[in-house]
């Protein structure tokens, strides 16, 4: 009868080593947890170093113009002289590796003509053996991780097996983090065509949005919010004024049932406009009642002080000092007075007091905020 081996072998022949297993599951969970590309690919390379008994290690990225590799980490005490450095993919060990999609393993630099010596002569480092594997993501080179210099030589097969899976991870760190950047570039630019339709929607609203959301998002600091709580004021200070834009479109209007639009609708639009978008769902209670009034005057609900949302609460306040900005005629010299009378005046009454103490002192204090 046969038994099974107390030590499992895994590819390559290298029996399980859970040290090893702990130190690539740590990578692979800081993956989805950690948008930091350097320190994840810093962490990889120092795992590289250490599990391939190496001096150094290095990551080295294409270019977009998928001519050269650039040095985005590098481990070892010459590493940070190289990363203004670039190699033409085809060039030395590293540049072979890219234009074949092979690993090399060279034990020995010195009898290898591949090998581009002016890296070690920028950095000071003496490369004896190098072992280098290519960086792929569904089957697109991302670039070539490579471990320098062997303690206990040879680089052998399962070092080869071993890098490849760190530099697998490699790979999806550093294609997750251009999706996620890509992701954010769009988002801010589409944001930025939304305020400015939102801002020629209705006479005087140049720079409403981003006034809106300045000063709300500092009383949202001033008052202890979280990060949280921030962005989502900034979004709702941003975008509270879009459903003016679906005033100005019949499908849109017909979509939600409008037939004759009222300026006490303009909430509801908005948030029928920005419903779906899952980033602001924390925003649109915000947006929906920041015409409510402390004491239950306000629309669209006729909320009254603490069933008001506390985001609602500080961006109604600021769409009213808005509103005397844009539609009072109040000349620029006298404007902030007239906020802080303003509000005052409605403290406890159109306004939340706790929100009108902390504006009036924001107002007074710091030039330029509103």
């Amino acid at each position: 009868m046969s038994t099974a081996p107390s030590t499992p072998p895994v590819s390559g022949g290298r029996a399980f080593d859970t040290g090893l297993a702990l130190e690539l599951f740590s990578i692979a969970g800081s993956l989805n947890s950690t948008p930091d590309l350097d320190f994840l690919l810093e962490k990889i390379g120092a795992a590289a170093e250490r599990l391939l008994d190496s001096e150094a290690s290095a990551i080295m990225l294409v270019t977009d113009d998928k001519r050269a590799l650039f040095f985005k980490v590098a481990g070892g005490s010459a590493g940070a002289k190289l990363k203004t450095m670039t190699l033409p993919i085809g060039k030395g060990i590293a540049g072979w590796v890219a234009q074949h999609g092979k690993p090399e393993v060279v034990n020995d630099t010195r009898t290898d003509p591949r090998f581009a010596g002016q890296f070690d002569k920028a950095s000071g480092f003496i490369t004896r053996s190098l072992l280098a594997v290519p960086m792929f993501f569904r089957g697109e080179l991302v670039g070539v991780c490579e471990v320098l210099n062997k303690k206990s030589p040879p680089y052998t097969p399962e070092d080869i097996g071993l890098l490849s899976a760190l530099a697998n991870l490699a790979s999806v760190a550093v294609t997750n983090t251009r999706i996620i950047q890509d992701q954010k570039n769009f988002f801010s630019h589409v944001l930025e065509l939304l305020v400015g339709m939102i801002e020629i929607s209705k006479p005087r609203m140049v720079d409403h949005p981003n006034r809106t959301s300045r000063l709300a998002c500092a009383i949202v600091r001033a008052m202890g919010g979280d990060d949280y709580d921030y962005r989502m004021m900034y979004y709702a200070g941003l975008l509270h004024d879009i459903g003016y834009v679906g005033f100005k479109n019949p499908k849109i209007l017909a979509e939600v049932g409008i037939l004759n639009p009222v300026e006490e609708q303009h909430p509801l639009m908005s948030v029928k406009m920005l419903e779906g978008i899952r980033m602001l769902d924390g925003a649109l209670p915000i947006i929906k009642h920041h015409h409510e009034r402390w004491d239950g005057q306000g629309y669209p609900g006729k909320l009254k002080g603490e069933e008001i949302p506390v985001g609602a609460r500080i961006l109604g306040l600021v769409e009213v000092l808005e509103d005397l900005r844009m539609n009072a005629g109040v000349p620029p010299e006298q404007l902030r007075e007239k906020a802080v009378a303003e509000i005052k005046d409605g403290k406890g009454k159109r306004f939340w007091p706790d929100v009108v103490d902390v504006a009036v002192e924001l107002l007074e204090t710091q030039e330029g905020l509103w």
